[in-house]
Parts: C-alpha cells; structure tokens; sequence
C-alpha cells in the first residue's frame, strides 16, 4: 500500500506521552508509531505535552477565561469542558477550510463528539474508533455525521452497545508484542492502570490478601481520596501479603515488572470495551485473573486466564492461584495470535485504504 496522508485526531485532555495516563493514550501513541513506520505520513492531533517524535500537534484552545457575568450563569458548562470543545471546534473548522488538500482520510480517535458532529463539513472521510460505550453527547451527534463517515469498535461486545445507533465493524485493539516482550515470570501479582474507583484496585487487594500473594500495584493516582481509603491503608502492612505501590512507570519499566509478575489481575468495576491491560501482560507471558466484564471476555482465553463471573474476591482469589499456574509460552503465543498491534495495523490500513478509494472513484 502507497502510503497515506493521514490526520489522526487523539484526546486533548491528556498527552500522548510516556508515562501513559491510561490505555487510549498508549493505543494512539502505538498506532501513531506503527503507520510511520510503514511509511504513512501520519499528522496527529493531541493534548498539550505529547511526545514530540511523533510530530504531534498540540490540540488546545486558547485559554479561556469567562467574564464577571458569564460566571454568574447557573447553567454554564465546567470550564474545562469548554476549553476541549473549543479546542475540538477549531481543529474542525481548520479542517473544513483546509483538510481536503493535506490528507486523504482523517481518524478520529477521541472520545469527543464535535469531530463527529462536523464531518459534514469536511471533506475528507473520517473513520470513528468508539472506545467507549454509548455517550449522550456523541450519540447525539451521529445524526449529523457525513455520509463518508465509516466507524468501527474496539471489541464485539462495544459494537453491539453501539449497534442501535451506528453500525460498527470490529478491529481489536492491539499491543507492541516486541516492547512487550516475554519475562521470566515468578514474582508478586501484579495490578497496574489507573488508580479510581472504577479499576477497582481495592478488590485486587483483598483477592490478594485472600489468596496470600504480595501485589504490586502500578500507574498514576488520579483519585487520591479513594486512593488513600481504599489503597494506602494496606500498603507494606506489617500482617499479611505484602501490598506495594511501585508507581506511575513508562512502558519500558511497566513491561519489566509485569513479565516478573507471576500473574495480572484486572478488576473493573465497569464493563471494559477493550482491557489492553490484559493484552499487554499477555504479551510478557503473564497469565491473567479478571472480573468477565465486556471485552475483556474476547480478549483472555482459557489458556492464557480465568474469568470471574461476580466481584467476589473469594472467587478471584481462586482464580489468581490457578491462573499462576498456567503455561506462560501459551499465553505469550495467545497474545501473538490475537492482539498484536500488526493485526490491528493491517486492519485500520484496510479501513483508511477504503475511504481512500472512495474518495477517489467520487
């Protein structure tokens, strides 16, 4: 394939950089650096602080600042909230005026609905990653989505949340199987993402502490009120398992701690539309104990996990011990099968090659 001219447009609200705030940031920095290298010309669109090798351009507003009486409005929308719209509109106003001669498709992989709302009125085809389950905002602006517009899902169980909206194909997010490379496994248990309610790093911790087995917690702290109810409490306790919190750590670290861990555990409090967690520790040869919520059912195998059918930690204890036990070159092979980001390259190449042709032949 001929290589591409392709605006990506990622989330404003964090950076595209290392360490990831959470798994869409690692995903979009993982695509970005995959279509480069296969020769595309890839314009990416991001929060302010995104890593300057990819050659981001930073997606933000001017600061915005209301007046006296504007604040005074009851009704008035959060003032972040602006500030991303704001930042949104006029990526889309700029590429309503300018868009048709820089790029041949557009990939709108933010979570906001304007890129969305406005395609109409840009002429190059954008294709839609639906990262999340159905949102008001963007489900209210499909209606006025372009013709040219093409979406797909992160899972099957996100495309059929979506399907009485939008019609969605399905391409699996996928993870760097190099960057994620085996480890030799034999260590604590492991949980990493993002420290809030709904990753429900609590039910690791007392799984844990039932199945007697030290955990390493990893990634940012995003609610410290929670994170100091419901973690701190058992952090290096004197009884017990140990619990440590080993912090916010790049890819390359976060990747050597988790092929030392001896299993992965994934505890989401939400239905997960993906749960890259799992693939990526799949990927070290770390197998993986998790609560069978959305995708994550489409993304472990009984060779490379078990699933929990409840919250009960008594059962996801026992599902940590077992899945301790499994072959790490199985799993490591799972993951090599079914979500390497080559997969998932090859799939969007098809997506954007698509539109491309359309365009074209209109």
């Amino acid at each position: 394939m001929s290589g591409l001219r392709i605006c990506l447009i990622a989330s404003s609200r964090f950076p595209v950089a290392e360490p990831f705030v959470g798994g869409l940031e690692a995903h979009t920095h993982a695509l970005t650096r995959a279509l480069i290298e296969r020769g595309h010309s890839v314009t990416l669109f991001a929060g302010e602080g995104s890593d300057p090798a990819l050659g981001a351009q930073t997606l933000v507003a001017e600061r915005f600042e209301p007046s006296p009486g504007a604040r005074r409005d009851v009704g008035a929308p959060p003032l972040q909230w602006m500030q991303e719209h704001h930042a949104y509109l006029a990526l889309c106003l700029e590429l309503a005026a300018t868009g048709a001669d820089r790029f041949d498709v557009i990939h709108n992989n933010s979570l906001h609905h304007l890129p969305v709302a406005m395609s109409s009125a840009i002429e190059v085809p954008m294709l839609t990653t639906l990262h999340t389950p159905p949102t008001p905002w963007l489900e209210s602006a499909l209606p006025y989505a372009s013709e040219r517009s093409r979406f797909v899902a992160v899972s099957g169980f996100t495309a059929r949340q979506w399907q009485h909206s939008v019609p969605a194909s399905v391409v699996l997010n996928g993870v760097d199987t190099a960057r994620w490379r085996p480890g030799p496994g034999g260590g604590p248990a492991i949980w990493f993402g993002r420290l809030v309610p709904e990753k429900a790093p609590h039910l690791a911790i007392r799984a844990a502490q039932l199945a007697g087995m030290p955990l390493d917690l990893a990634g940012p702290v995003l609610d410290e009120a929670y994170f100091e109810a419901e973690v701190a409490p058992h952090l290096d306790a004197q009884l017990g398992p140990r619990i440590r919190y080993i912090g916010h750590l790049g890819s390359d670290a976060l990747a050597e701690a988790v092929g030392h861990a001896s299993v992965t555990v994934v505890t989401p409090s939400w239905d997960e539309p993906y749960g890259l967690v799992a693939a990526e520790s799949m990927a070290t040869g770390t197998p993986v104990a998790a609560l069978a919520r959305g995708g994550l059912t489409e993304v472990i195998s009984a060779e490379s996990g078990r699933l929990c059918a409840s919250e009960d930690v008594a059962e996801l204890a026992r599902a940590m011990r077992k899945a301790s036990g499994l072959s790490r070159e199985q799993t490591r092979a799972h993951a090599l099968a079914h979500c390497s980001i080559e997969a998932m390259v090859d799939a969007y190449e098809r997506c954007y090659e698509s539109l491309a042709s359309e365009r074209r032949a209109a």
